[in-house]
């Protein structure tokens, strides 16, 4: 059976309300034609330096928010990334931190909470020059699946695509499909974006759904984009190529999926290899 996945693109800003807009709109669209899921780019209800914990107090008002949303279009959401104040257990993130969310809505309820592993703190070449989320941000120390009609979705966020170890274990865990919102920088964008998404569907033989802000947010700060799509078999299945608010429809067949693991069993012979 045949499911189609929407793979959004977004240029987020600090507006809270007009980034709602464009949400609703690319909802509108990929219920029209047919999809079931549709998956947006880290950051893509607030994307501006140094508000993170300003838009984390209106955590649960966002979700209540996204909930209706999918309850209005009847449609599976993952919820990009959201900064929240809170652990899953409900403890309050210390020093001043948030943790960087993703949320698995379905049109009932929020089925799952993915608090991102990997923290993007590098040395970049572009007009930022190096970033330091742990700064800001608490990493999460667990892995989550969400179980939908049409398989299960293992949660990443954006930089947790240079771990495949990540990867194959959401696959070893029962994933048919992995989520990466993300927010590249143009510069590491560029070089590696379409080549991890590729990746990391090859190693886990999952459906990788990459969906990236694209442009600039602020003065300084310009994200890659390219939303883009890779099958079972780590090929690409589509890619946006046009600049601000996009989107992409992708079909996924877990049988087709069942048929390329019987075909290349990987996961079978992997041997173990220490570090």
């Amino acid at each position: 059976m045949t499911t189609l996945l929407s793979v959004t693109q977004m240029n987020s800003q600090n507006d809270i309300e007009n980034n709602f807009q464009v949400i609703e709109s690319l909802l509108a669209k990929s219920k029209n034609q047919g999809a079931s899921l549709i998956v947006f780019p880290e950051n893509f209800v607030c994307f501006a330096a140094g508000k993170q914990r300003e838009t984390a107090e209106r955590f649960e008002e966002i979700q209540s928010r996204l909930e209706q949303l999918a309850h209005q279009y009847q449609m599976w959401i993952v919820a990009g990334t959201l900064p929240c104040p809170f652990r899953p257990d409900g403890t309050i993130v210390p020093d001043g931190r948030v943790r960087t969310t993703s949320l698995c809505i379905s049109p009932e309820k929020t089925e799952a909470r993915y608090d991102k592993i990997h923290l993007f703190d590098v040395q970049v070449g572009d007009a930022v020059g190096g970033y330091h989320e742990s700064k800001f941000f608490e990493p999460g120390d667990q892995t989550v699946i969400a179980k939908t009609p049409f398989g299960n979705i293992g949660l990443m966020v954006c930089y947790d695509l240079r771990f495949p170890e990540l990867a194959l274990k959401l696959r070893a865990q029962g994933a048919n499909i992995l989520t990466a919102p993300s927010a590249f920088t143009y510069t590491t964008g560029q070089m590696h974006w379409q080549l991890l998404l590729q990746a990391r569907a090859m190693d886990s033989q999952c459906q990788v759904l990459g969906s990236a802000q694209q442009g600039w947010h602020g003065e300084k700060r310009q994200t890659w984009g390219h939303s883009g799509a890779a099958n079972s078999r780590g090929q690409l299945l589509d890619i946006t190529s046009e600049e601000g608010a996009q989107m992409i429809t992708v079909p996924f067949d877990i049988d087709e999926q069942k048929k390329i693991r019987e075909s290349m069993p990987l996961i079978q012979h992997r041997k173990l290899i220490q570090l």
